[in-house]
């Protein structure tokens, strides 16, 4: 439940158009819902600004699908992330108007949405093999109400492609750079933008990117001012982390 629905509600009640029973009854699953192998966290919204996001990875289809019906229910949308095809083929049966990206691996139902904030949040993939971390990034990014411009392959084997895209640069509020291999291109970011840069490590890469963690070590390393790191494939996180960034 959002801050919105939750003063409408009360102005509802006030005005007498609801009744204190019914007022109740929609309020009855705050501040959470206990469904037994899981506990819906209703008021994050209220605290953070943003609500809870479903993690699909690990969870039935069955799961997915009656934590984000209660979620439709209170709110009247969801969002979740790491979502296979089983889990988005039964939530579209039940939800046909949810969006599911395939490469993001997300699936969302858009409701009345969270207010739009200014400025926009740039998402930086340095090759095309990053692209699902980043799309993940961008589509939560759009979820949680941000303006989101995309900048695709421009790794640092061909900086000339990233210089040539400078204007877009400046005029992020936020970057979010996704880079694997050696994890480069946030440090070259950092050193040309005044604009926050959130740098996401991926798991691409030969047998010495140990999965990722050159690169999050080489971000972690990197000698440009301000640049933060977060974890391994995390474009979820850098993406919320972009949002408060946005939003305080």
């Amino acid at each position: 439940m959002t801050a919105e629905q939750l003063q409408a509600l009360l102005a509802d009640v006030a005005a007498g158009r609801l009744t204190p029973t019914r007022a109740l009854e929609r309020l009855r699953h705050l501040p959470f819902e206990d469904l037994a192998f899981a506990r819906i966290d209703h008021h994050r919204e209220l605290r953070q600004g943003h609500p809870e996001v479903v993690f699909c990875e690990g969870k039935t289809p069955e799961q997915v699908l009656l934590i984000c019906e209660r979620l439709q229910a209170a709110s009247g949308s969801f969002l979740g992330t790491r979502a296979s095809e089983a889990v988005a083929s039964l939530l579209q049966e039940r939800f046909p108007a949810m969006e599911w990206n395939q490469l993001a691996r997300t699936i969302h139902l858009r409701g009345t949405g969270l207010p739009k904030v200014e400025g926009t949040i740039l998402v930086v993939s340095a090759g095309t093999s990053d692209l699902p971390v980043a799309e993940e990034a961008a589509v939560v990014a759009d979820a949680f109400g941000h303006q989101v411009d995309r900048l695709i392959d421009v790794g640092v084997a061909g900086l000339h492609r990233l210089l040539a895209a400078n204007d877009q640069l400046k005029r992020a509020r936020v970057v979010i750079v996704v880079a694997g291999m050696e994890g480069a291109l946030p440090s070259v970011v950092g050193g040309i933008v005044s604009a926050p840069v959130i740098a996401v490590p991926t798991s691409i890469g030969y047998g010495a990117s140990f999965g990722g963690l050159a690169a999050l070590l080489a971000m972690l390393n990197s000698c440009a001012a301000g640049v933060t790191v977060v974890n391994i494939d995390n474009g979820f996180g850098a993406a919320a982390a972009a949002s408060r960034i946005c939003r305080a």
